[in-house]
């Protein structure tokens, strides 16, 4: 079975619906024979990278909330993670454009650790509070994830995997997706959130049904 996920490393949900997802994947009588592939989607294509600027502060501007909300906002974004094991540290995540850390992502993907970068950018970005923008911090993540060191300098200095990234957004558009993450299940069934896993392996198990 196939599973397609569209997804930005910028977007919390994405990585709380990465952990609910692989809890229902454990559960899965089938998880040896499901094939997973990571699809790029920026939140904001047109996000400029700021590091001068306070999270909470973007947060609030962007929707044009006062700061208290934004407070909340990340709050309960950071509790919802920690039920799912994950420690977020919103207070210093760096706002910053995610295109090359996608690019990354293709790369990844050319050698079957898609699944491993996105891991790596993630908590990266979530925890440590990394600039997924910055190249030097690029290649830290690629090579962690098990790239080699100068394949990833290599692209990053050039234009590869742009229309990669590119097809990817096309795709989603087409498909009718709004927000992510964005779950498709053997290109028939979809989920969309970061849902309850048994939401998942209920998915799952109907489009294994057939």
């Amino acid at each position: 079975m196939k599973v397609d996920i569209w997804s930005d490393v910028r977007c919390p949900f994405c990585y709380i619906g990465k952990r609910k997802f692989e809890t229902a994947l454990a559960q899965f009588e089938h998880k040896d024979q499901v094939e997973i592939e990571w699809h790029s989607f920026e939140l904001d294509p047109n996000a400029e990278t700021r590091p001068d600027v306070n999270p909470v502060d973007y947060l609030a501007d962007r929707y044009g909330k006062p700061r208290e909300w934004a407070e909340e906002m990340h709050e309960n974004v950071t509790q919802t993670a920690a039920e799912v094991g994950l420690r977020f540290n919103l207070g210093i995540s760096v706002v910053a454009n995610s295109f090359d850390a996608h690019r990354l992502i293709q790369l990844a993907k050319t050698g079957g650790l898609g699944d491993a970068i996105e891991e790596h950018l993630f908590e990266a970005f979530f925890t440590r509070g990394k600039d997924i923008s910055d190249h030097q911090t690029l290649v830290e993540i690629g090579t962690a994830a098990g790239l080699d060191k100068i394949t990833v300098e290599t692209m990053l200095r050039s234009t590869d995997f742009t229309d990669e990234v590119r097809e990817d957004e096309q795709t989603a558009q087409q498909i009718g997706v709004r927000g992510v993450p964005f779950f498709v299940f053997n290109q028939k069934l979809a989920v969309s959130g970061a849902q309850p896993p048994e939401t998942f392996l209920g998915a799952m198990q109907q489009a294994w049904a057939g």
